[in-house]
């Protein structure tokens, strides 16, 4: 079984300045550079069959590339005591319809992608029971976080590895939007 999600990499010198922010916030578990993606969906875990079939339909979609960029950060609560910080990546149509046209894929091929509404985002970080005045001092502190425009020109299928210091990603798939 391999657990399988769709994302958006980010260039280097937006991780980068990304990596510049994740400090200042104790209990918060940061995001290495390399874990830092814009995701599309997740598909869950699957037979190697059922991937082997999902890279086939990822790698018919054709789509136009499109711009990206990054405006400001905010917190996803997950109980009384856990938050996920991001930062926001405003929604636009061509993301959006990216987004679907995974979906699609995914049904196609028997896998039932997660049903929450999409937010695009990029998870900095895991906060667990942090004071949360600091957390909101963070957040105030890099809110006006405005990244400089990229060319989204392609799109990855990652696995998702679970370990004791969190999830590691390794590219299976690069898919071109041209």
């Amino acid at each position: 079984m391999i657990r399988l999600f769709a994302a958006l990499p980010l260039p280097f010198d937006i991780t980068e300045g990304l990596a510049r922010r994740t400090q200042g916030l104790p209990r918060a578990a940061w995001r290495p550079v390399e874990g830092l993606h814009i995701t599309l969906a997740f598909f869950g875990e699957m037979d190697e069959a059922r991937a082997s079939d999902l890279d086939l339909e990822l790698g018919r979609l054709a789509m136009e590339p499109f711009l990206l960029h990054l405006e400001g950060v905010g917190q996803f609560v997950e109980g009384p005591s856990a938050q996920t910080l991001h930062a926001r990546v405003p929604l636009s149509e061509p993301l959006e319809r990216l987004a679907r046209k995974c979906e699609t894929a995914a049904r196609k091929v028997g896998v039932r992608p997660e049903t929450r509404a999409y937010r695009p985002h990029v998870t900095l970080a895991s906060v667990k029971r942090a004071p949360p005045e600091r957390v909101v001092a963070w957040i105030a502190a890099h809110n006006l976080l405005r990244s400089p425009d990229w060319r989204a020109d392609q799109f990855h299928l990652y696995s998702s590895l679970r370990g004791e210091r969190g999830a590691h990603y390794e590219v299976e798939r690069t898919y071109r939007l041209a």
